[in-house]
């Protein structure tokens, strides 16, 4: 039974990985979960410089999931090269870098730092506040998509991984300036806006107001944008929105996607990514699939 992908030429033991931002760099997890099970481990996102991130409260919970305006709080990419590569580099899993910044000269002193580093592929979060633009997030506007997407093609010496963001009128549209601008893979979805109010102090939740919604809750619009993209660009997805469960992950596989990441669920069960793959395989062996290129897209 094979349960192996390959996006952009890399190989993955199976298609299960690590949602950035909600698994550090596998040390937090190291205890709870053999790495060597996971296809991946994709890092929290490392911006050129530390981030301190934005003021506290900054998650809350909610129906179905949970509210976060984390502001991407990181060391930077010279403590990442450090001490996060070696740790991962140790477990035989591929490790996928998530890279950050405010400004495309941010992404391109991230991505150059890492080009002779042990990456195997780099996912680029363009749901950063785009400095230059007026703190529209990078990946809420195709013509900004594209011209990034094309300006770190061209710096990164590993495929890249353009991660959209929801939060836009036709996710298909920037899909295919990604795919244009000759992204390797995409990723999506990246977390829904949101808002909680607390009606006994008449106040926000979040000292940021706004945060961003993962969790179950965000599931089915995630697994209805994936298959729009799978339907829209040829190059391959990873699929990601409240995935609890194998029968979350094989939703998003049947839409489309070529592998699928574990997010929040990690905070609530760290075991997940690996019950997942588990999973995967339960399923596979008792409907007899014997290869998981079977079940990508199979739902048209």
């Amino acid at each position: 039974m094979n349960t192996k992908v390959t996006i952009a030429g890399v190989e993955f033991k199976n298609p299960v990985m690590t949602g950035s931002g909600t698994f550090g760099s596998g040390m937090e997890y190291g205890e709870f979960v053999d790495l060597n099970r996971l296809g991946a481990v994709v890092t929290k996102g490392v911006a050129n410089v530390p981030w301190e991130g934005n003021p506290t409260p900054r998650v809350a919970e909610v129906y179905g999931g949970m509210l976060n305006a984390i502001g991407l709080q990181n060391p930077g990419v010279d403590v990442l090269i450090e001490r996060d590569l070696p740790f991962i580099k140790q477990y035989d899993t591929k490790i996928i870098v998530n890279v950050c910044g405010k400004t495309v000269e941010d992404y391109i002193e991230v991505v150059e730092k890492l080009a002779d580093k042990e990456a195997d592929m780099l996912e680029i979060n363009v749901s950063c506040p785009n400095v230059k633009e007026g703190a529209i997030a990078f990946g809420q506007k195709a013509d900004s998509l594209f011209a990034i997407t094309s300006r770190i093609k061209k710096a990164a010496k590993q495929p890249i991984i353009m991660k959209l963001s929801p939060n836009v009128t036709d996710i298909t549209e920037m899909a295919k300036a990604a795919e244009a601008a000759g992204s390797d893979a995409i990723s999506l979805i990246n977390t829904l806006t949101g808002m909680k109010i607390d009606i006994n102090k008449r106040a926000f939740v979040l000292a940021n107001k706004t945060g961003g919604l993962s969790g179950p809750a965000v599931k089915p619009v995630a697994v209805r944008m994936v298959y729009q993209c799978a339907q829209a660009v040829k190059i391959p997805i990873i699929g990601m929105g409240g995935i609890a469960n194998a029968e979350d992950a094989l939703e998003f596989i049947m839409a489309g996607a070529t592998a699928v990441a574990v997010g929040a669920m990690n905070f609530v069960n760290p075991y997940t990514t690996v019950e997942v793959a588990d999973g995967i395989e339960a399923f596979m062996k008792e409907k007899q699939v014997e290869d998981i290129q079977e079940l990508i897209g199979c739902v048209k």
